[in-house]
């Protein structure tokens, strides 16, 4: 069987008679095999770490292939990736295999020294959608810098990005947080896997002056600029393409009193409060399980905007947000969260040129130096050009 599955996962990317198909690192199974056997394992996964067209969890593949997985670690929305957004994720253990489960969306942010301790290898698998705020990125950061605060070797399982744009604002120091953890723009334009070669090669994480000793295993038959849908979604309230596409540019609405659809089953794909100055479409949160439990608004009806059948050209923009922001004429008032807000930009300069009255032509020139630098430090780390 063993034999079996390091063959097909080397021969799965030159099928004869067929355009080559995506291989995720997690498929790759001959190249990280060797490195796993005869260690003690820690995954950092969620509902999205499968493999095959059978979705085969790499937990359970790995089990099956005897390799000893000591732990689990999960980030936001859990190991299943059904708890809602902020929920504070509980320790536990795997129902089908006994395996412990560690939060990483709780009380840690990080793996402790104690759970360090029996692990000689961790392995990072999850899908990323290639927004800044999105935090599975900020936990691999910080398992990154566990690995290398007890010199622990670092595996990542890569995955391809579809939302691959270069856009928005660099995170300024002064706005780190778990929504931005590093200097890199709304949209990063990098995978998991060559995120993690930034974090290491520009010296953002660990005590260690060697840094996180750490390997990535690389997507097969794609490259930057390739559509890639996904094949389940990578959180709650992320059910589809065209909400992936969205979340970069509607995600800021969550800093105002403006409903981006949570507890409906198309969020992130309209926009709306009870107030009809927001649009004729309208909508009700509910608490609708699998998506939002109390999501805002809940009960009311919202009026606002359907863009389910938008037509994108881009990954982010500010045009649905100054549309409201305008719509509303409540001018600061507007941002019901400021702090909030300049979180997720990674900057208070938006939010305070949109009070000015600025375009978001002028807005955007404001962070094209920085995102130009950006673009060439990125350039170093890239695999898939």
């Amino acid at each position: 069987m063993l034999l079996l599955l390091l063959f097909f996962s080397a021969c799965l990317s030159t099928l004869p008679g067929s355009a080559q198909p995506v291989v995720t690192g997690a498929e790759r199974l001959s190249e990280y095999l060797p490195l796993l056997e005869g260690k003690r394992v820690g995954l950092v996964v969620n509902h999205t770490s499968i493999l095959g067209k059978e979705h085969t969890h790499v937990l359970d593949t790995l089990l099956r292939l005897g390799i000893e997985v000591e732990a689990v670690f999960a980030p936001e929305h859990g190991f299943r990736g059904d708890a809602d957004a902020g929920e504070t994720i509980r320790n536990g253990k795997d129902t089908r295999t006994g395996i412990p489960i560690f939060s990483l969306y709780g009380d840690n942010k990080k793996p402790t020294a104690r759970q360090m301790e029996k692990i000689d290898v961790m392995v990072f698998d999850i899908q990323d959608v290639g927004a800044r705020f999105y935090t599975y990125i900020s936990t691999m950061y910080y398992v990154m810098e566990a690995c290398a605060e007890h010199r622990k070797k670092m595996l990542v399982l890569d995955r391809p990005n579809p939302c691959d744009y270069v856009q928005g604002p660099v995170l300024r120091p002064a706005y780190k947080s778990f929504v931005g953890i590093v200097p890199i723009p709304v949209l990063h334009g990098c995978t998991v896997g060559e995120l993690a070669r930034m974090f290491h090669g520009e010296g953002w994480i660990g005590q260690s002056k060697d840094g996180c000793d750490l390997t990535v295993i690389p997507v097969q038959g794609w490259v930057h600029g390739q559509p890639y849908s996904l094949p389940v979604k990578p959180s709650p309230n992320l059910p589809n393409d065209q909400s992936i596409r969205l979340y970069p540019s509607l995600c800021l609405f969550e800093a105002t009193r403006v409903s981006v659809g949570r507890g409906t089953t198309f969020p992130f794909q309209v926009i709306g409060a009870p107030d009809k100055k927001y649009g004729e479409f309208t909508f009700t949160p509910c608490s609708l399980p699998g998506f939002d439990k109390n999501p805002l608004h809940k009960d009311q009806t919202c009026y606002g905007t359907d863009l389910r059948e938008e037509k994108l050209h881009t990954g982010f923009t500010l045009h649905y947000f100054l549309d409201f922001y305008q719509r509303s004429g409540q001018r600061a008032g507007f941002f019901s969260r400021a702090g909030w807000f300049d979180l997720l930009m990674g900057t208070d300069q938006v939010r305070k040129e949109i009070i000015a009255g600025k375009t978001e032509t002028e807005i955007a020139a404001g962070w094209e130096e920085e995102l130009n630098e950006y673009k060439k430090m990125r350039s170093a780390y890239l695999l898939y050009r």
